[in-house]
């Protein structure tokens, strides 16, 4: 190709043509670059304005998820101790298999059945594991009873794994870590939440508490007391008919501006056929992620245990409003209806994070499934 003549070279420099417009923006874009990209403007920001996400900041908190895990396997006997009226409940199934025989398999696999119902497991997830046994059975491949209750506890402990793996606590890789407890009244939120800053600070973790419960009047009072006995600093409610969502919405920034590492924010009891109330968790979600982007990093409902399958309509509702990222299961070690654990990670895929299984502040165990099947099937 002819190279241009300096003529005309000289008369594109005199008369360049204007750019075509610039195509139209997509719905919601708030800003474009540029033609020249290299020189985008500058934007000022107020100190302080913007996070700043640091390697030390992720290691910081996969190091604390991995130290409340390694803490859960070291407790195992309180788990073991905490599921001892659900074992005994269980314990039929240890005679049924003990004298096992083929010609036995019918009343056996129907008793059975009987006891997992009993144990609140529910009748799918109950038909399921019996089916997949009576099948095992009849194809030769369990050939005694131990093989049979090996055989059972795989099955729960495969439920368990498959549809709730992430039982740790998902904190992100930001300083500071929101975390919001919701629930039913009496389902044991404020004192949950109680016992999880307990078991944050012991670990390491700088743990600031929200008091986002603004209708039960004890309810400050109450988390007053757990900061007191946690070390934990507190902020409350301000002025008359405070709004939950402004008391969170100032816990997070303090805790943003003031370095904190983890917030866990307390909310009002509920019920969950409650529209109005229910509206007001979005209301608080929306506000602390207008402080925090991406948060709240966790949204853990708190299920009484002794309730069992009524557990169910209240997961459900829960997680349709609010997105519900894991459950504290309370007052098991109250219950021989232990197999609701079981039930409500199956019906959501949603899992477990802790269980209470006893009284003291320590009795906030973190949820290992393993370490759960071995106890209610000792």
């Amino acid at each position: 190709m002819a190279s241009p003549s300096p003529s005309s070279h000289h008369l594109s420099l005199l008369a360049k043509p204007s750019p075509p417009p610039p195509p139209p923006q997509p719905l919601g874009l708030r800003f474009r670059f540029p033609p020249n990209r290299t020189a985008a403007p500058s934007i000022s920001r107020p100190a302080g304005s913007r996070f700043k996400c640091s390697a030390s900041q992720t290691g910081f908190f996969n190091r604390l998820g991995r130290l409340i895990k390694e803490k859960a396997k070291s407790d195992v006997e309180k788990i073991f101790s905490g599921f001892s009226k659900t074992r005994e409940n269980l314990a039929v199934i240890d005679e049924l298999l003990l004298y096992w025989n083929l010609a036995d398999t019918d009343r056996v696999l129907d008793e059975l059945e009987e006891a997992l119902l009993v144990a609140d497991f529910g009748p799918r997830i109950t038909v399921r594991i019996v089916d997949r046994l009576r099948e095992d059975i009849l194809a030769g491949k369990l050939k005694s009873g131990a093989e049979i209750k090996d055989t059972l506890k795989k099955s729960v402990l495969e439920l368990l794994t498959t549809k709730g793996s992430k039982t740790e606590l998902q904190l992100g890789f930001r300083k500071p870590a929101v975390v919001m407890i919701v629930g039913v009244n009496g389902g044991g939120k404020t004192t949950s939440l109680g016992k999880l800053a307990n078991r944050l600070k012991r670990e390491g973790a700088k743990v600031l508490l929200a008091a986002g419960d603004t209708f039960r009047a004890a309810a400050s009072d109450q988390l007053e007391i757990w900061a007191e006995r946690t070390g934990c600093e507190i902020v409350l409610a301000e002025g008359e008919k405070p709004k939950a969502s402004s008391v969170l919405s100032r816990a997070v920034k303090r805790g943003k501006e003031q370095g904190f590492d983890v917030v866990l924010c307390d909310t009002s009891g509920r019920l969950h056929t409650n529209y109005s109330l229910m509206e007001e968790l979005v209301a608080c979600k929306k506000a602390v992620a207008k402080v925090v982007p991406g948060a709240p990093n966790e949204i853990l409902l708190v299920l009484d245990g002794t309730t069992g399958l009524n557990m169910l309509p209240q997961a459900r509702e829960f997680n349709d409003v609010v997105g519900v990222t894991g459950y504290i299961l309370t007052k098991l070690d109250g219950s021989a209806r232990g197999g609701c654990v079981v039930s409500v990670v199956d019906e959501l895929g949603i899992p477990v994070k802790f269980v209470g299984v006893g009284e003291g502040v320590e009795d906030l165990q973190p949820f290992d499934a393993e370490a759960f099947v071995d106890a209610i099937f000792a």
